[in-house]
Formats: structure tokens, C-alpha cells, sequence
């Protein structure tokens, strides 16, 4: 293996290890929350015609859980390393700001593609699910994924303590990804807060990923392609420029 390969394997297996707390548990949350609103909301809600509330659901609760997943983990590995110490060893190789980049951004989106497929797995038998467009599926799990590991590496150089991590989770992506319309669609939202929807990214990946199951969404796929694909330039961008610089690592 390579410098890049090396630092990508090890972030797979730092997950891996402690696959009941990193991929399991997340699946068994998800199916919670599928118990609880389908046996609430079904047959009171309809959202897309011909499809129920359930099945609306489903594709929400597995990108919410990609995403949720991708982002804790790049962030989590490279805060615990900077509390423990440990990321003095990673300094001290040779490896290039982008071999930083791909490995952390990269084992982001295995984990996230992990969790998301053991939700859908798990939740499937519970509707009737069809799978339209399965192309457009995997571009915006793909792309959801690198994009919230890519924030995850931002969050991760910033925070300096557990706390602060627990803050930009709790105030920043967990609400940004319950308000994206994982639970309903934006259009049974007052006019004011629709727009309001309509300025959170998180939005984008889930219609657009909900799009590749039922040939239906809120907006155009091609728009939240658009928009999903330059916010992950964007941050990516920004992560490659922290890495490159150092930003809190090297001091």
C-alpha cells in the first residue's frame, strides 16, 4: 500500500472495530424511527401519489443516516486524535494534504454507504418500494456522503474539544438534516418556512436521493444535483485548504 491507502485502511478498520456502536446502532435508530412515524402517520399523510407514507419515509431515514454517519466520522477521528495525541504520528509521514483529504473523506463515505445500506436492508420488508432511477440513488448517496465528510474534516480541524464537537453536531447537522424534509415534504410547509427549506443543502440530498426511488420529488433532481454538487466543491475545497495549511494541527 501506498502513504494514502495506508491512512484510508486504518480509518476503515478504527470503525470497523466498533461496527455495533458505529454502524449498528445507527440502523436500529433508524428503524425506531420508522416504527414509530409510520405507525403514527400512515394512512393520514400522503405525500407523492401512489406512494405512502411509509415508503416516503424510508429514503429519507437512509440518506438522513448516511449523512449523519459520514460526517461523524471523519470529524470524531480527527478530534479524538487531537485530544489524544496521537496525530503527531500522522504529521510526521510524508503524506500530502489531498492523501489526508481521500482517506478521511473516503472511509466518510464507506461508513456512510454502510449505514445507509443496512437501514435499507433492514427497513425495506416494511413497504412496497420501488427503485425508478437506482443511477440516481448512488450519485447523491455518494455525493451526500463526501460532502458531509468533508464538513466532518472542517469540524473536526476546528474543534479543540469533545463539547465543541458535541455543538457543531447538535446546533449545525442535526437540525439541518431533521428539517430537510425526511419526515414530509416542504410543500405542506407555510410559504415562509418553504423558502426557508429551500436554502439548506440537506434538502437537496435527500429530495434528490428520494427522486432515484420514485421518479417524483419536491424540485427538479437536476437542480439539487447542481446545488449538491458545487456545495461539495465548496467544502471539499475548504477542507484541502485547511489540510494544506495546517489549520490547528500544526502549531
Amino acid at each position: 500500500m501506498n502513504g494514502w491507502q495506508t491512512l484510508f485502511y486504518k480509518e476503515i478498520l478504527r470503525f470497523w472495530k466498533v461496527g455495533f456502536q458505529t454502524v449498528a446502532a445507527p440502523v436500529i435508530t433508524a428503524l425506531l424511527y420508522l416504527l414509530i412515524f409510520s405507525h403514527v402517520l400512515e394512512g393520514r399523510v400522503m405525500v407523492f401519489d401512489a406512494v405512502s407514507y411509509t415508503a416516503f419515509l424510508l429514503p429519507g431515514l437512509v440518506m438522513m443516516s448516511v449523512l449523519q454517519n459520514a460526517f461523524a466520522n471523519s470529524s470524531s477521528s480527527l478530534i479524538q486524535s487531537k485530544v489524544m495525541g496521537n496525530l503527531v504520528f500522522i504529521l510526521l509521514t510524508p503524506l500530502s494534504h489531498r492523501a489526508w483529504f481521500v482517506a478521511y473523506v473516503g472511509s466518510s463515505i464507506v461508513r456512510g454507504l454502510a449505514v445507509g445500506l443496512g437501514v435499507l436492508l433492514v427497513t425495506v420488508w416494511f413497504t412496497d418500494l420501488s427503485f425508478r432511477y437506482p443511477l440516481w440513488i448512488v450519485v447523491f448517496a455518494v455525493l451526500g456522503a463526501g460532502l458531509l465528510g468533508s464538513l466532518g474534516v472542517i469540524a473536526g480541524l476546528w474543534a479543540e474539544k469533545f463539547d465543541q464537537m458535541a455543538a457543531f453536531q447538535n446546533f449545525i447537522i442535526m437540525p439541518a438534516t431533521f428539517l430537510s424534509g425526511v419526515f414530509y415534504s416542504i410543500h405542506s410547509l407555510p410559504g415562509f418556512w418553504q423558502q426557508v427549506s429551500y436554502l439548506n443543502p440537506f434538502f437537496y440530498m435527500i429530495d434528490g436521493f428520494r427522486y432515484g426511488f420514485f421518479g417524483q420529488s419536491d424540485v427538479s433532481p437536476w437542480l439539487s444535483l447542481g446545488i449538491v454538487a458545487t456545495a461539495f466543491l465548496g467544502v471539499g475545497g475548504l477542507a484541502l485548504h485547511l489540510l494544506k495549511t495546517g489549520y490547528k494541527i500544526r502549531h
